[in-house]
């Protein structure tokens, strides 16, 4: 039987939802539900049962873990862990491997018995995995099973690695990757064919025996997957979904995740709206869509039929409705991205004077200029604006090793063919040679094969913005230093890459 939901606005909703305003006070309060959890079972003499989740997802809660078990002595020794999965074949010193992630987020930093610790064993032979799972469920059984269970979502729907098509009542157990997971995993092992295709995961019904579980995500990104998990019919195809039949669980999500779900993209379909012209405008473009029909032929009977029979009421008739969200669309449509010079401005997006203004293109990598805005880029410069583009970082990590061998062997052939010495280029080119082979994935590169790449990028973007109309002396290469680390997770920015950026 369904969930019985009395509140008109989470009606759509078949599971509990909190939301957040950030990520960061949404991770504070699920680390404040472990820290409470765990204080509980130590007044009684008890251990607490914690099953454990991995990725960017779960990591502020481990920091808030970290702070207060630093600053406020919460204790970990009564606290006994199982995480959730592990690739497969993995070994724990691999730097993608959970067992690292885990301690480098977690368990290096409190008091934990490190006995307590479970995470599974991605170096087994393959015909000792099924052995080894049984264990891992009869030692979580043996302690009475799961105090709390936490969970991140994949983009496929998936919890732990339980990929779509998983069964509701599956238990740990080897599974095999979903192709979208290994995408999305790709950038940690240096490319998707360096990703493994098995993992070992808890299964569903595993983690349905938890006393509680407590689903997070953050971002808009997982916005569509979690309006599927919240809102969708129970499906296979979204293993997420099965939470839907659990009586013990929560979602917990900032407000970007949560900005798919009913009560906050079509809030008018559950309950009565302050009608600002911003949500008025969303929610005549909705009901276009909705209906098949363009703005200025919208009727009332649309508005009644759909929700908006609030707004036709307070704002109507619904004829002046559409014609003012129609001038609304249309005023945002110029071809004059800076102003038209001499022009009415009063209904435009930028204002007419001055006629020439200056313009800085901030390009977080070199090339994100002219795929995100090219037309526009090409259409300020044509139109007499003082143009320039600002590249924040190198971008040396998106250059595949076969290009740095390629550039030097130009570099090279170039360097004789004008008659000047080779021996440092011939042995740096031989160093590099030497080093990709046994390069293993994610792997730093060496600081001059880091340089190489950034030169490629520098060249690639100065092209293209000579081919947007800018002059050299309009490009510009910040190179901020939070970037520079060679590895795909970045430093945190800092006081010199803001000083670099208002000096600019």
């Amino acid at each position: 039987m369904a969930r019985l939901n009395l509140l008109e606005e989470t009606r759509y909703e078949k599971l509990p939802v909190s939301v957040y305003s950030n990520q960061h006070e949404a991770s504070v309060a699920v680390a404040n539900r472990i820290a409470d959890l765990i204080r509980t079972k130590q007044a009684k003499g008890e251990k607490a049962v914690l099953g454990l989740a991995t990725g960017v997802t779960p990591i502020g809660v481990y920091a808030e873990l970290v702070r207060q078990h630093k600053e406020a002595g919460l204790s970990f020794k009564n606290v006994i862990t199982f995480n959730l999965d592990e690739y497969y074949p993995m070994k724990p010193t691999a730097a993608q491997s959970y067992v690292t992630f885990m301690y480098e987020n977690l368990f290096s930093h409190i008091d934990i018995d490190k006995a307590n610790v479970h995470i599974p064993d991605g170096t087994l032979d393959k015909e000792a995995v099924a052995g080894y799972c049984l264990a891992y469920e009869k030692q979580i059984e043996e302690l009475g099973g799961l105090d709390l269970q936490i969970l991140g979502i994949g983009r496929t729907g998936h919890i732990g690695f339980n990929e779509p098509g998983s069964a509701p009542n599956s238990g740990t157990r080897m599974v095999t990757l979903d192709d979208l997971t290994r995408s999305d995993a790709s950038r940690d092992f240096g490319g998707k064919a360096n990703v493994p295709t098995k993992a070992i995961t808890m299964g569903i019904g595993t983690i349905f025996k938890a006393r509680e579980i407590i689903l997070m995500a953050w971002n808009k990104k997982k916005a569509p997957i979690i309006k599927k998990a919240v809102e969708g019919e129970i499906s296979g195809e979204v293993p997420a979904t099965y939470l839907q039949l659990s009586q013990h669980v929560e979602f917990v999500l900032d407000a970007d995740a949560a900005s798919e779900l009913t009560r906050f993209d079509t809030p008018w379909l559950v309950k009565d709206c302050v009608w600002d012209n911003q949500l008025k405008k969303k929610a005549v473009i909705w009901l276009a869509n909705e209906v098949n029909k363009p703005v200025l032929k919208l009727t009332e009977e649309d508005y009644n039929n759909h929700g908006m029979a609030q707004l036709a009421v307070e704002q109507g008739p619904v004829y002046n409705i559409n014609i003012d969200i129609f001038n609304q669309i249309q005023h945002t449509i110029t071809g004059w991205p800076g102003g038209k010079p001499d022009a009415d401005d009063s209904q435009r997006p930028e204002r007419a004077l001055p006629a020439k203004k200056r313009s800085i293109i901030f390009s977080p990598h070199p090339d994100d200029d002219v795929i995100s805005m090219g037309g526009t880029f090409i259409r300020l410069v044509d139109q007499g604006h003082d143009v320039h583009v600002a590249y924040q970082t190198s971008g040396n990590t998106a250059v595949w090793d076969d290009d740095v061998l390629r550039y030097m062997e130009f570099a090279i052939d170039f360097t004789k063919s004008i008659g000047e010495d080779t021996t440092h280029l011939q042995k740096s080119y031989e160093d590099m040679r030497a080093f990709f082979p046994t390069k293993q994935p994610n792997e730093i590169d060496t600081q001059e094969i880091r340089n190489v790449k950034g030169f490629i990028r520098k060249t690639e973007a100065i092209s293209g913005a000579r081919y947007a109309g800018l002059q050299d002396d309009h490009i510009h290469f910040m190179a901020l230093p939070f970037y520079e680390t060679g590895k795909t997770k970045k430093n945190s920015v800092g006081e010199e890459d803001i000083q670099l950026t208002i000096d600019l």
